[in-house]
């Protein structure tokens, strides 16, 4: 007989870095589903895709196909906010589940970014076209409209106006120091979010849950897939090597450290982070110096 073929199933990381490898046809959604699944290893993220093309499915049969922009938006907003009551999960807003898109389509209760991101895939199989906003404090989604843009809001559906715009983004610029002469013009907050940066951004909301909780295991779960997607982002190096520090994997964390030192040299925090590697390093049995 010959030999029986073997396909290894792929871990969740391997899955993840094959969704996140090119930023040409990466699957923002995808990616975004499949973070869930350090939290949940059984999640089908091809069936949490067809959960949201049913319901896109729904919402194309109300509106005639040659409506225009304004009322495809309008009914967009009376679906996904009246009709399916999506909200922002304002009890518990620091829940993690609030990071998950599968949880977040069973509850309808999320933070701006998950909202954002299935409003996005909706406004997109209506003929939308939307993006992501990574603006200060609060994710946004503009549309392009016949006369412009339109920012919204995911929590609430609400068109925001430049004045109410600058407004939210005052607290912000005051604690940048961005103010007077060194004022950033509005446009800038604005500038739509590439796919990556919207991973990133999910990932690092779940990262500072973690940290917070000082829940080590899950935090270097995230650490993991901030690295795989942000390969050149050496502080997310620095991070998974503090974390593998936490939990006593020494060898592994000096490793980290050490990519990070090398790099960023004169980082503020080169100098204790070159202590801390020495320590590590002296942790590591039969480590030669």
């Amino acid at each position: 007989m010959g030999d029986t073929l073997r396909f290894e199933v792929p871990t969740a990381l391997q899955y993840f870095a094959s969704l996140v490898a090119e930023d040409e046809g990466f699957n923002l959604l995808e990616a975004a589903i499949a973070v869930a699944q350090d939290e949940h290893p059984q999640l089908d993220p091809q069936d949490v895709l067809a959960q949201v093309d049913a319901l896109a499915d729904r919402l194309r049969r109300r509106i005639p196909a040659d409506a225009a922009v304004l009322h495809k938006l309008r009914s967009l907003n009376r679906y996904f906010f009246q009709d399916l009551g999506f909200a922002g999960n304002v009890n518990n807003y620091y829940d993690p589940r609030n990071s998950y898109v599968h949880e977040v389509l069973s509850t309808r209760r999320g933070i701006p970014i998950t909202l954002a991101l299935l409003y996005i895939e909706l406004a997109s199989q209506i003929g939308l076209s939307a993006r992501g906003v990574s603006f200060p404090a609060h994710f946004l989604v503009k549309l392009r409209a016949s006369k412009g843009e339109v920012v919204i809001d995911p929590l609430t559906g609400q068109s925001l106006s430049r004045e109410e715009l600058e407004e939210r983004l005052s607290p912000y610029r005051r604690q940048r120091g961005l103010t007077g002469d060194f004022e950033v013009p509005l446009g800038l907050f604005l500038q739509a979010a590439t796919p990556r940066d919207v991973i990133a951004r999910l990932l690092r909301n779940l990262k500072e849950i973690h940290r917070t909780a000082e829940d080590w295991p899950r935090l270097l779960a995230v650490c993991e897939r901030l690295v795989v997607l942000l390969p050149q982002a050496w502080d997310e190096r620095r991070d998974r090597g503090l974390t593998l520090a936490e939990i006593g994997r020494n060898a592994a964390a000096a490793r980290d450290l050490a990519l990070y030192l090398e790099h960023m040299p004169d980082a503020a925090d080169a100098s204790a982070l070159r202590e801390r590697l020495h320590n590590l390093r002296g942790a590591q049995p039969g480590r030669l110096h």
